[in-house]
């Protein structure tokens, strides 16, 4: 009988815990851009799907000079798995040859509510 009780204890401790952990990491914001064959390759709607996926917000648009660019806000650790993404993954068909990160910074509250593709 005790086992039922702690098992219920120990799921909302660590519940508890990753609200708490989640909540006290810093925020960041990063603009990227990603070279490469990166358009006409569903690149976008990836990104826009990984971005979700870890909880980011932001956005992500094509280029007129072939590229791939947007905006990144999250926590730091989720920003951190994205950028790597985006320079080693993206979508199936995509061939990365680099992406650039700029303008680094944390911030205290989000500027988007959820991940978009602007057309």
């Amino acid at each position: 009988m005790n086992k039922t009780v702690l098992f219920p204890r120990q799921s909302l401790y660590l519940l508890l815990w990753k609200t708490v952990t989640m909540s006290t990491e810093e925020l960041l914001s990063v603009d990227y851009e990603v070279y490469g064959k990166v358009q006409g390759v569903f690149f976008r709607k990836y990104t826009q799907s990984e971005g979700k996926k870890l909880g980011l917000v932001g956005w992500v648009q094509n280029t007129s000079a072939g590229t791939v660019q947007g905006q990144l806000q999250g926590p730091a650790s989720k920003v951190r798995q994205m950028q790597e993404w985006l320079k080693t993954t993206g979508s199936p068909q995509s061939r990365i040859i680099k992406a650039d990160f700029s303008n680094e910074k944390k911030i205290e509250s989000l500027d988007f509510k959820d991940f978009r593709v602007v057309r």
